[in-house]
């Protein structure tokens, strides 16, 4: 566009291209169809808008902003399009500032997906106020009941769960989601496909739901539903600029929705992927991890730890997915000698605060990754209260027939340990595997919490309740709940 207008382009008011010029526009840019036109106007708003083509407003242009003076008409030429300073950032910059300028072009974009369309627009003011404002002044935003920092705060909160939910692949992939169409890019490490409901939901439901069983009430769902539609929209103005890929909503679901009647089809309600399916490009993943970074939003990349110690390395993975924290753990290993790597995990997994059971799970999970050089490591623990029943398990699994048996007082520790990490995480409690896990576990040792409560664990009266609410026997969560009571007494 830029250079199609080298020679100077005469245009509309706000720089805009008219009649014969679209068409043209188009067919210089290949668009072909009914949508060419239009396709070409915005690439040559965008254009405008990034300074890749500037515009000069003749003087008697400016004129026309005297109310006291006649408006040219739409199809009249009030300006003078010629070529902006930009270009050579496109065709000699640095690869960080063609970026630069990208991200320009993703807030303009930004902008026009938090701008409600004309179609709202107009049905706004026709159910409230006609075709103009109050005493026939152009509407406000009041008006229409729109405003425009919430509907940037909505999309914003979006765009930021869309990026916490892929982050380094950790994103759940939903079951009819892993053939939809939604290309990836060879060459980069690819955000998972997340469905809309899920994203949807994301920003409706809370986390620690009150209702019973955590099931959302019927106006949450509603509510996730609107957002859904919202969202719809928004990433269909939004993917032309290279932020995602998006399988838009089901125009028979849409159908459906608009006559408040189920689709037709009933494969439609089982097939995830009809709700709506986005992913990140690469391009995507770096423009809103920048704009979260400078919005002082955490947005945490797969390799920005490579080069931390191993306590910043654990602090930081107990806030991420577990797919990510694996591939973070795995590029972290990469950089260090296999033996000094473990020996400095199983010093940071130290501790009797109440984060610790968690890292030493984190720990396991990272040393699961190493070669048979972290052995020595390893057997430096066999005797250590907090990391020996740790190193017993890794020794165990890599066919080691030399490991001492460990003693009942570090059997029991280690439960608890292990129990801490994960009936106290955030996502772990009331899970079906883990009421099989507690009930296998009380099953498999006789006089089980007459044992537990004396362990000297921080967390072993937590644990203790924990299994009490968790068990599916009334007297055997009975029995749980007493034992904690009496490790809180003696604690």
């Amino acid at each position: 566009m830029r250079r199609w207008a080298s020679e100077g382009l005469r245009v509309g008011a706000g720089g805009e291209l008219l009649g014969e010029q679209l068409r043209s526009a188009a067919e210089h840019l290949g668009l072909k169809g009914e949508d060419g036109p239009a396709l070409a106007a915005e690439a040559w708003n965008c254009a405008v808008d990034v300074g890749l083509v500037e515009v000069t407003e003749d003087n008697t242009a400016a004129e026309a902003d005297d109310e006291s003076l006649p408006r040219p008409d739409a199809d009249e030429t009030v300006g003078t399009a010629t070529p902006g300073p930009e270009l050579a950032t496109l065709t000699g910059g640095t690869p960080a500032e063609v970026l630069e300028l990208w991200q320009d072009v993703l807030e303009t974009q930004l902008a026009d997906a938090a701008m409600p369309s004309f179609d709202e627009l107009f049905d706004r003011l026709g159910q409230e106020t006609g075709a103009e404002g109050p005493g026939g002044t152009p509407p406000t935003p009041e008006d229409l009941e729109w405003d425009p920092e919430a509907e940037e705060e909505f999309l914003d909160a979006a765009l930021a769960n869309l990026y916490l939910l892929g982050a380094g692949g950790g994103a759940d992939t939903a079951e009819g989601t892993e053939d939809a169409e939604v290309p990836e890019d060879a060459d980069e490490p690819a955000h998972p496909p997340v469905p809309l409901p899920v994203l949807a939901a994301s920003m409706v439901l809370p986390d620690d739901p009150d209702t019973p069983g955590g099931a959302p009430t019927e106006e949450e769902l509603n509510e996730v539903t609107a957002v859904m539609m919202r969202l719809d929209e928004q990433f269909r103005i939004l993917e032309p600029s290279g932020l995602v890929e998006y399988r838009p909503v089901d125009d028979a679901l849409l159908s459906a929705a608009d006559e408040e009647q189920p689709p037709e089809d009933d494969n439609l309600a089982e097939d995830v992927s009809r709700y709506g399916v986005v992913r990140l490009t690469p391009l995507g993943v770096h423009g809103l991890r920048t704009r979260m970074v400078a919005a002082g939003v955490a947005a945490p990349a797969v390799g920005d730890l490579a080069e931390a110690g191993a306590e910043e390395l654990l602090s930081a993975l107990l806030r991420y997915p577990e797919k990510a924290a694996q591939e973070e753990a795995t590029q972290w290993l990469a950089r260090r000698e296999t033996a000094a790597a473990a020996r400095e995990l199983l010093a940071a997994a130290r501790g009797d605060d109440p984060a610790a059971p968690r890292r030493r799970l984190l720990v396991q999970q990272a040393l699961a990754l190493a070669g048979a050089d972290a052995e020595p490591a390893l057997r430096e623990v066999l005797d250590d209260g907090q990391l020996g029943g740790l190193a017993r398990v890794w020794l165990t699994e890599r066919g080691a027939t030399d490991v001492p048996p460990p003693g009942e007082e570090m059997v029991f520790w280690l439960t608890v340990d292990t129990f801490a990490a994960q009936l106290l995480g955030e996502d772990a409690a009331g899970t079906d595997e883990l009421r099989e896990l507690v009930s296998g576990l009380v099953e498999q040792h006789s006089g089980f919490f007459e044992k537990v409560w004396r362990v000297e664990h921080p967390a072993t009266a937590d644990v203790l309740e924990a299994l009490g609410r968790l068990h599916p026997d009334r007297r055997t969560a009975k029995d749980a709940r007493r034992a904690a009571h009496r490790a809180r007494s003696t604690g």
